[in-house]
């Protein structure tokens, strides 16, 4: 799949970019064409996860390209065809609902619109703690859009945190390649 162009999407989910920045440095192993993508929080903001720096500096060392984070950056991806696919991993539930709204005020929204007005694929990697309460109502629009694919997911402490959902990072190559040929890995909730 070396001339699969991905582009790979980061909202502020900041306790899982160890677990997406290493599928991105596994896809780009696998010769995968990875274009990133960062909203403007995950661009700007410094957490106990790291400094917004040292993630910008390890996103550039595994894709050779600096991160596109502005809107006006970000709105050419869809027609001048810059990638095959884009994946939002993590996505955030605040993502996820503009997604499933139609919203486009961040980079990886717009990204995300560009990609879908020509009808190409969008992988979705959910990270959120409310995805099963008040963001519940937006995956349930998500799953019937056409176009948009889960990495498949599972509540990760359904005691603690009984609303929150969370990708399998590890299926996500396998997500990608199926959603290039327009099906949906299953099973979704695992």
């Amino acid at each position: 799949m070396s001339s699969t162009r991905i582009g790979f999407a980061m909202c502020g989910s900041f306790c899982t970019f160890s677990k997406a920045i290493t599928q991105m440095e596994s896809l780009t192993k696998k010769d995968y064409l990875i274009t990133p993508i960062m909203s403007e929080n995950a661009y700007k903001t410094d957490t106990r996860f790291g400094t917004a720096q040292e993630h910008i500096e390890k996103i550039e060392s595994i894709t050779g390209k600096k991160p596109i984070h502005t809107i006006s950056d970000a709105e050419p991806i869809g027609p001048r065809s810059m990638v095959d696919i884009i994946t939002v991993t993590p996505c955030t539930g605040n993502t996820l609902a503009k997604i499933a709204n139609g919203i486009t005020d961040t980079p990886v929204t717009m990204a995300v619109k560009s990609l879908l007005r020509i009808g190409k694929p969008v992988v979705i990697t959910l990270a959120s703690n409310d995805a099963l309460g008040i963001s519940a109502q937006n995956l349930g629009k998500i799953l019937n859009y056409k176009n948009i694919y889960l990495v498949p997911i599972s509540q990760d402490d359904p005691v603690k945190k009984p609303n929150s959902l969370v990708a399998h990072f590890d299926m996500l190559e396998q997500t990608i390649i199926y959603a290039l040929q327009n099906k949906q890995v299953q099973p979704i909730f695992m």
